[in-house]
């Protein structure tokens, strides 16, 4: 099967932290071009059926997805699914859990920036989130965008909430076993999202390919929103060295602050085997 496919599979509805509905993802993407399509909302995959009915009406194929957020050293590391079964039950658990302690997290972030002057931001940030149980730091950067306390989201995270700053927050998410065996257990594909994001050093790196390999993990994303072109390069060659299959997604969140749009990324290298080949029998 070819790598040239306008191949889109990893985006954000208003399920998770995106702005955009699932049948207006839909839409926007099959506007693009796009001829094979997921949603990875951010461990949570109530927007699926939505989704899949959406791009069937566009006449756009369409895999089931889901992002999920693991604890790897230390580090917070997305690890998406795509091709399961949506009404696996150990799955939908699994992101329950998950997702579980968010809303705790985000009383505690609001507590960190209310100590610099920034009030009500825990109520600021809830008119942001279309699911409550979802609440992430997304959702207070676009409070305190909307509010004039900085320009855009990412000067919010400079300044506010990444580690050291007043807004930051730890967070335990699943761990790395955990989230590829309910991806795989429901019949589909665990992929180690925007690789490049992550601040490993070489062996960590290599230690999360080998773990993620071990516990059944079979792709990774080699094209993506946030990835150079010499960034495709590497890890494609990192896909080959650990016998993984090659995706590509945008990682679109919202028309306003996404650099990256729907459907606009370049092809997949020729060099790889495409997620889609080993997912064949999964596309809807």
């Amino acid at each position: 099967m070819t790598t040239l496919l306008n191949a889109d599979l990893h985006c954000h509805s208003v399920v998770s932290d995106g702005t955009l509905t699932p049948e207006a993802l839909a839409a926007r993407a099959h506007a693009n071009g796009v001829k094979l399509w997921a949603l990875t909302d951010h461990d949570e995959i109530g927007g699926q059926y939505r989704a899949a009915a959406a791009a069937r009406e566009l006449g756009m194929k369409y895999l089931t997805g889901v992002e999920v957020s693991v604890t790897f050293v230390g580090q917070t590391v997305h690890i998406v699914g795509l091709g399961f079964d949506a009404d696996d039950e150990r799955l939908a658990n699994g992101l329950r859990q998950t997702r579980g302690g968010r809303r705790e997290r985000a009383m505690e972030m609001a507590d960190g920036l209310a100590k610099v002057g920034i009030k009500g931001a825990f109520e600021g940030a809830l008119q942001f989130v279309g699911n409550p149980d979802l609440i992430s730091r997304t959702h207070f950067a676009r409070f305190l965008v909307e509010t004039g306390v900085c320009k855009e989201t990412n000067e919010v995270f400079r300044k506010f909430l990444t580690e050291g700053k007043p807004g930051f927050v730890p967070h335990r998410w699943a761990t790395l076993k955990d989230a590829v065996t309910w991806i795989k257990d429901a019949g589909g594909m665990a992929v180690i999202a925007h690789p490049a994001r992550y601040k490993f050093t070489p062996n960590e790196e290599f230690a999360l390919f080998t773990e993620f390999k071990a516990h059944g993990g079979q792709g990774v994303e080699v094209v993506t929103g946030s990835h150079t072109a010499a960034e495709y390069v590497i890890y494609a060659d990192t896909a080959n060295e650990f016998g993984l299959a090659a995706s590509r997604g945008s990682d679109f969140h919202s028309p306003a602050e996404s650099h990256t749009e729907l459907g606009t990324l370049p092809f997949l290298p020729g060099n790889v085997t495409p997620v889609w080949e080993a997912l064949a029998s999964r596309i809807q």
